[in-house]
């Protein structure tokens, strides 16, 4: 970042190339000089095209490699972020004006650089947004129809969290503007995710609980506030994690997480007010009406797959965590070998044209020609640089062996130098950062003569010290977030013992949704890494998401042994009543994030499928399984130190209560 201010400072009026347009023989042969002449009037007439925000392209008889087979010409923007949406127009434009001015020639030519990777990573990843967002409505109102066999209930939801994000959107402009947030637009996709997925999760919660308090026989009124009096609490400890969770990512040093943190907590925030006034409100209206035409919530279902799960659970819970706890732990193993990758251009398709251009240019010129490193000289005493302190600088930079080193040019002021040094290694490659924050950064600053300072820059440097804030971020925010989650946790359940392995179960699913990722995709598929900010999204969404069902579930479990009811059939009777309410919710969101599988672009995929099956670890394996067992292994000292109601009766476990009157309920 210093470098960039600096040669904003001494070098303002300098071009940076947005793209480069790649030139080869279609037999793949050295260039002729018919074929170097047909590159000069290509560039030249594509230069008089007179592109939206493309200041020029040009080449040169230098700009031809060493091996005589690949010529180069410079796409140079007059904005400086490639990734502007005029620009990448251009690009395409420029691509389709390209290819009548090459017929007739033996050329071959591709984009590459900034803006083309840019332009074909868009391209491959389709309209996310629009692909999430009809995923998520189908998948609520098929799987809600479903369950409910009402088209009300399939459809109220959709339109009460349609009319949430409006209300979450409104008041995450007015902070951004009030409080001076930042608002990230890549913010939008997750946003969509999250209102749709806590929001199903919390109406969810407490449909199921209405209906199961409708057929024991009350009236709708009286149902619906019994149901927000037990789940009630259960909804806002739920949200209160995944909103402390949130606010945890200003505690990071990068901006686009700091932005995404406010925004989500208060999307979630919005989102709970809803569950517990709004929701309630609209099915206490609607009465028995909401499930017209069906009459089947009148019937108390079987619950036949859930009753042999919690029973099990209740007569062989160490068998059930030690198998459950075994497969988490088998997959989390993955995490060890866990490889973070900044490199785009690696989950693109291989046929994409600014990849096939790349892979050409990389066969005559160095990696590092379409992103140089940036090495400053810059003056720390009065005075300026001095001729042969910039060469000796120089000499000494190209002796160290890393790269091309171009000869220094001294900006106007006089005071600082600035050297471009193509590097071997391809500018994303880990091998590239680690030699940029490492021995390159070393040798510049040793190199630096008295009164001066030497600063590396350019792509490779800023992944290199991203990669240092996240490792530095991961270090402080996933604690913290753990820490006050462990808080809630602690309050809702009046204990200190059930929210430490509860947290400990949570952190086992973290490193189980990332290790499967790795071993399907660095494994399986032969992928050099992972997409680098894949451990944030995975604790977004299955950590903070995804601890609603663990909440839920130890909950109705704290609920039933407060009615009295013996470990054992606590487990039995939570398993038993929340295993269609955790399978849904958990069905839905994963369902979401799995319409990414069909991108094109593996980062896409690699987020799709650690997410989604993440989440389904969480729900079926973490929250209906390992949580129960262990529970029930603790037995009444899970709620300690809670008061003398919610002690267990450590007795054998007697017939499962299935319904109980409703004077014998009580508040969570």
């Amino acid at each position: 970042m210093q470098v960039g201010k600096v040669q904003e400072r001494a070098f303002p009026e300098q071009d940076q190339p947005a793209s480069i347009a790649v030139f080869w023989r279609d037999d793949n042969g050295p260039l002729t000089d018919g074929d170097k002449a047909d590159v000069a009037k290509v560039t030249e007439s594509l230069d008089k095209a007179g592109f939206n925000l493309v200041k020029k392209i040009e080449t040169s008889p230098e700009a031809v490699s060493p091996n005589g087979k690949i010529a180069l010409a410079s796409v140079v923007a007059s904005v400086k972020d490639p990734y502007d949406e005029k620009l990448l127009e251009s690009v395409k434009e420029l691509r389709k004006k390209a290819a009548p001015l090459l017929e007739g020639t033996s050329l071959k030519m591709g984009l590459t650089g900034s803006a083309a990777d840019a332009l074909d990573s868009q391209e491959s990843s389709g309209d996310t947004d629009a692909m999430i967002m009809m995923a998520t409505l189908v998948l609520i109102i098929v799987l809600l129809g479903v369950i409910f066999r009402s088209p009300l209930i399939a459809l109220l939801p959709v339109l009460i969290i349609g009319v949430v994000f409006m209300v979450a959107n409104g008041l995450i402009a007015t902070a951004a503007e009030v409080f001076g947030l930042e608002a990230d637009a890549s913010v939008s996709a997750i946003l969509i995710v999250v209102l749709f997925g806590v929001g199903t999760d919390y109406i969810l919660f407490l449909l199921f609980r209405y209906r199961e308090a409708l057929r024991e026989g009350q009236a709708p009124k009286q149902a619906m506030s019994d149901a927000v009096a037990n789940v009630g609490e259960t909804i806002a400890s739920a949200a209160g994690a995944v909103i402390v969770a949130f606010l945890a990512l200003l505690l990071s040093s990068l901006g686009m997480l700091r932005a995404m943190g406010p925004a989500l907590a208060i999307s979630v925030a919005v989102t709970l007010i809803a569950a517990l006034t709004l929701v309630p409100a609209i099915f206490s209206l609607l009465g028995e009406k909401a499930f017209w035409p069906s009459k089947a919530w009148r019937k108390q279902p079987k619950h036949t797959l859930a009753k042999r799960i919690g029973d099990l659970t209740a007569r062989r819970p160490g068998v059930v965590a030690g198998v459950s706890g075994g497969v988490l732990a088998v997959l989390a193993a993955g995490v060890l070998t866990f490889h973070p990758t900044f490199d785009a251009g690696s989950s693109l398709p291989d046929d994409l044209e600014s990849v096939v251009a790349m892979e050409k240019l990389q066969s005559g010129f160095p990696a590092g020609q379409t992103d140089p490193t940036w090495v400053v000289l810059e003056k720390t005493s009065d005075g300026k640089l001095e001729q042969a302190e910039v060469e000796a600088f120089e000499k000494k930079l190209a002796a160290s062996g890393f790269g091309e080193v171009s000869p220094g040019v001294i900006g106007a002021g006089g005071d600082v130098a600035q050297f471009a040094v193509l590097l071997k290694e391809k500018p994303s490659s880990d091998a590239a950062m680690e030699l940029v924050s490492g021995k390159l950064r070393d040798a510049a600053h040793d190199a630096a003569p008295e009164g001066s300072r030497a600063l590396v820059g350019g792509l490779t440097a800023v992944f290199a010290d991203i990669q240092t804030a996240v490792n530095r971020d991961y270090s402080l925010v996933f604690p913290i977030a753990g820490l006050a989650i462990m808080v809630i946790l602690g309050l809702l359940l009046r204990s200190v013992v059930a929210p430490w392995y509860l947290m400990l179960a949570v952190g086992l699913g973290f490193g189980a949704a990332l290790g499967s990722t790795v071993w399907l995709f660095q494994g399986l598929q032969g992928k050099d890494g992972l997409l680098f900010t894949l451990p944030v999204i995975v604790y977004l969404f299955v950590v903070a998401i995804g601890t609603d069902y663990n909440i839920l579930m130890v909950a109705r479990l704290r609920e039933e042994v407060r009615r009295g009811q013996n470990s054992a059939d606590a487990v039995r009777h939570a398993i038993t009543q929340s295993a269609s309410t955790i399978g849904a919710a958990a069905i839905i969101l994963a369902g979401t994030f799995g319409v990414l599988l069909l991108a094109k672009n593996s980062m896409l995929q690699q987020m799709g499928f650690a997410v989604a099956f993440g989440i389904l670890l969480t729900a079926f394996v973490m929250a209906l399984l390992l949580v129960p067992a262990i529970t029930k292994l603790i037995g009444p000292r899970a709620w300690w130190p809670g008061n003398k109601s919610d002690q267990a009766r450590h007795a054998e476990p007697g017939p499962l209560l299935t319904e109980a009157p409703a004077g014998d309920r009580a508040s969570v």
